[in-house]
C-alpha cells in the first residue's frame, strides 16, 4: 500500500508543479486552487507513504520521480527542451531511485 501512496503523492507533485506555472504568480484564482489542493493531497499522500518507507528514501524516492515526471512533461506539453543533458540527469535519478530501492528501504 506504501508505493501506492508514493505513486498517488507522485502524481498530485506533478499537478503541483504544472498547475503552479499555469497560476500565474497566484493572480489566476482557479490554477491557484488546484495548486494548494494539489500540494496539501501530495503532502497527505508522501505521510501516509512515510509510516512505511524511511523519511531520507521517501522523500527522496518522491521528490526525484516527480522531477522526472516534470522534465518530461514540460518537454511534452510545453515544448521545453529535453537535451541529452536532462536525458543524462534522468538517467542518473532513475539510477539512484533504483539504487535506493535496491538498497532494502521498504
Amino acid at each position: 500500500m506504501h508505493w501506492l501512496h508514493l505513486s498517488v503523492a507522485v502524481v498530485f507533485e506533478i499537478t503541483v508543479a504544472l498547475a503552479a506555472g499555469k497560476a500565474e504568480g497566484f493572480r489566476n484564482r482557479t490554477w491557484t486552487l488546484v495548486t494548494l489542493l494539489s500540494g496539501a493531497t501530495a503532502t497527505f499522500f508522501l505521510s501516509r507513504a512515510l509510516l512505511t518507507f524511511d523519511v531520507g528514501v521517501g522523500y527522496a524516492l518522491w521528490t526525484s520521480v516527480a522531477g522526472i515526471g516534470i522534465t518530461v512533461l514540460g518537454a511534452l506539453l510545453f515544448g521545453q527542451r529535453l537535451d541529452w543533458r536532462k536525458a543524462l540527469g534522468i538517467a542518473v535519478v532513475i539510477t539512484g531511485v533504483v539504487g535506493l530501492q535496491l538498497s532494502g528501504a521498504a
